[in-house]
């Protein structure tokens, strides 16, 4: 299992802050690799707000006593006391990343952005901007560099409004076949992005166009099939050189590169540098 989190002052003590109209307390992810089961039951729930956004894999929740299983492409949204109990499970492979938040204005901010009070389960599509904004977040609790508070409240707004923008002529729109669609391909790209895939192939598999496959792949997650394969290896190479002694060449061949070189030119293009020298900032 992968996890990184952190949290304001180092404090895992939930609070409810009437200071600020919003305030970011604590950010994380989970990933469920070989870990059989990860429960979480807060029978009193929380003094704070909390989302979470499924990345990959499914999360069993329970609202009211009912079992939801929430797949890829959704968020779940928790309110103050409410009763917090969801399941990730190995088998599913859960990807989730997550952040709890308070403020005096929380509430009236929630609704301008579209959030209905009673809802639990948002469709988001899947988009690695959103595990993006997610990872910037951990980063700046964790560095607490100057202003970092005002920053962390900024990348939420900024989830909020792709949140909203979405909701407003977004896939929620679309047909739910075309969701459907799309989720399976999300689905086949994470589990298979360490592979060879065929954007050409997958789309006839499936009986779409490749040009429709393309269009519709790019509505839903903001960018090109191929982007987005690359976009999870670079991703997923960032986490092996931060979490792992593993060699650039043996992390090259396990995201999907047998030339370690051109694994490194493209990470450089991507990342702004080379692993190595991204694997020597980390450590300083």
């Amino acid at each position: 299992m992968y996890t990184d989190n952190a949290y304001w002052h180092n404090t895992r003590l939930d609070f409810k802050d009437r200071k600020h109209p919003l305030f970011v307390g604590s950010c994380g992810t989970y990933h469920l690799f070989t870990h059989p089961k990860l429960p979480t039951h807060r029978p009193r729930g929380r003094l704070d707000f909390q989302l979470l956004y499924i990345a990959s894999g499914k999360a069993h929740f329970y609202f009211n006593g009912v079992e939801q299983i929430v797949s890829a492409g959704n968020m779940v949204l928790y309110r103050p006391k409410e009763e917090q109990r969801y399941y990730y499970y190995g088998v599913d492979r859960t990807e989730v990343y997550w952040v709890h938040f308070t403020g005096s204005s929380v509430t009236n901010i929630l609704r301008q952005y579209g959030f209905k009070d009673n809802e639990h389960v948002i469709h988001t599509g899947t988009s690695l901007d959103y595990k993006r904004i997610f990872l910037q977040m951990i980063q700046e609790l964790k560095l607490c560099r100057p202003d970092y508070e005002e920053v962390l409240v900024y990348y939420l707004r900024l989830l909020f409004i792709m949140i909203h923008r979405l909701d407003q002529k977004g896939p929620r729109k679309k047909s739910q076949f075309l969701m459907d669609e799309m989720d399976a391909a999300v689905k086949f790209f994470h589990e298979n992005y360490h592979r060879p895939i065929s954007i050409q192939e997958y789309a006839s598999k499936h009986g779409m166009s490749i040009s429709w496959f393309i269009r519709s792949f790019k509505d839903y997650t903001g960018s090109t099939p191929a982007q987005y394969i690359l976009s999870l290896r670079i991703s997923n190479a960032q986490s092996l050189l931060e979490n792992t002694s593993y060699n650039v060449t043996e992390i090259a061949s396990i995201v999907g590169y047998d030339n370690p070189l051109y694994f490194s030119r493209i990470f450089k293009k991507q990342s702004g540098m080379s692993p190595s020298e991204f694997r020597k900032q980390l450590r300083e």
